[in-house]
């Protein structure tokens, strides 16, 4: 409503100087010469010519001779030269004494006052009308203040403080300006945030109480596995059989060693997986990756003597990941090779079956993707990504290969 208030009162301004200064041009009327009077006065002054004090006093003019100077000046006056006349717009007369020209008598008009007077009205009108204008403006000015800069401005810092995560203080409610109807709306939306982000911590609270009873769960029947794996190993004859007890063992540890991994992370509310690498020699590698073949398809293999920068555990989970994906997909002889490369210590674990298509490499490594050729088998995408990860973290890195067959490379920092 106020809006259409000030609109009308600027249009009503604006017309209102328009058509004042309008009319004060068309009153502007010019004074017509009266000839006839001027000429009876220039009559009268060739006939006294020579006696001022009988010119007439009845005109305001001024007598100059051929030469411009000025010889008699009535009341009032005229302009004094030719050229004063022609910008004064006053008329200008010959004097004629026994046929020849004495002089000039100008005659002062009131044309150059009336235009200075019009002139002078106009310019009263603009300034006054100015004024009104700038007031209404000011006017303006602090409604827009009021209305819409103020109420902008808590917007903008209702909005800072939702993107800090602070949805307990509410939004002031006000249909009185501009943004009132955006401003329960506004509200509104920190009431469903302030649920959502309760709502959240109470899924991620119990998602804690589940994982937390898992971890627990899981524990008990991978003690029972390890403790009857070591009356078996302690029992068995045969070294094969022997060695078989020991893998359950190696991997039973593993599986209490991630699972208090995974019961600190939730309690901890940990999302980024710890690693802690150091410098070790490179021999105990070979255990690493013996244990995550226990099909027993890698083929003989040597590992070089060097110190390497790794966390035993997440390389034995990157090799875990790898050999199971090799089992998954192609179930074919694996060929390992592990030699020396600059500042690398290069595994490379080769299986060979179909592999993947070459353009499908690069999204491998991102969490959640899968090769065109794993829809029949089962899957979360997650492997090849945390192996990735697991390098990354410890200054090495995964590379992938799809050439006779599948290859991923490991490359551990040495010294």
């Amino acid at each position: 409503m106020r809006k259409k208030f000030f609109l009308i009162l600027f249009l009503l301004l604006f017309a209102a100087e328009f058509v004042i200064a309008l009319l004060l041009i068309r009153s502007i009327r010019v004074e017509k010469q009266d000839t006839v009077a001027f000429n009876s006065c220039r009559k009268e002054i060739e006939m006294y010519f020579g006696k001022p004090e009988s010119y007439p006093e009845d005109l305001a003019y001024t007598i100059i001779d051929n030469e411009g100077t000025v010889l008699h000046r009535s009341k009032g006056g005229a302009s004094d030269s030719v050229n004063a006349a022609a910008q004064n717009s006053d008329a200008v007369y010959d004097l004629e004494v026994g046929g020849e020209t004495v002089g000039k008598v100008i005659f002062k008009t009131r044309v150059t006052e009336t235009f200075d007077q019009a002139k002078q009205k106009l310019m009263i009108t603009i300034v006054v009308f100015s004024v009104l204008e700038m007031l209404a403006m000011a006017l303006y000015y602090l409604y827009l203040r009021r209305k819409v800069v103020r109420p902008f401005e808590k917007l903008n810092d209702f909005a800072v403080r939702v993107a800090g995560g602070n949805l307990d203080i509410p939004l002031d409610m006000d249909r009185g300006h501009v943004f009132g109807s955006f401003t329960e709306a506004f509200d509104l939306m920190r009431s469903e945030l302030k649920k959502a982000q309760i709502a959240e911590k109470r899924a991620n609270d119990e998602k804690k109480e589940t994982i937390a009873k898992l971890s627990h769960d899981i524990k008990t029947p991978v003690a029972s596995i390890k403790a009857t794996s070591e009356l078996g190993y302690a029992l068995a004859r045969e070294e094969r059989v022997k060695e078989s007890f020991r893998r359950i063992l190696e991997k039973s540890d593993q599986v209490t060693t991630l699972t208090d991994n995974l019961f600190q992370s939730s309690v901890q509310d940990v999302t980024i997986i710890s690693v802690n690498p150091t410098m070790q020699r490179s021999l105990p590698i070979e255990g690493l990756i013996r244990n995550a073949d226990y099909m027993n398809k890698a083929g003989e293999f040597s590992i070089p003597d060097c110190m390497v920068f790794m966390d035993k555990l997440r390389l034995q989970q990157v090799l875990d990941n790898i050999f199971v994906n090799s089992y998954k997909y192609a179930n074919t002889p694996i060929d390992v090779g592990i030699r020396e490369e600059e500042d690398y210590l290069l595994i490379s674990v080769k299986d060979h079956g179909s592999g993947v298509k070459k353009e499908e490499l690069a999204v491998l490594k991102e969490k959640y993707r899968r090769g065109s050729n794993t829809t029949e088998k089962e899957g979360a995408g997650l492997g090849l990504y945390l192996a990735d990860y697991f390098m990354k973290q410890m200054n090495g890195k995964l590379e992938l290969l799809s050439e006779d067959g599948f290859t991923a490379e490991i490359y551990l920092r040495k010294n």
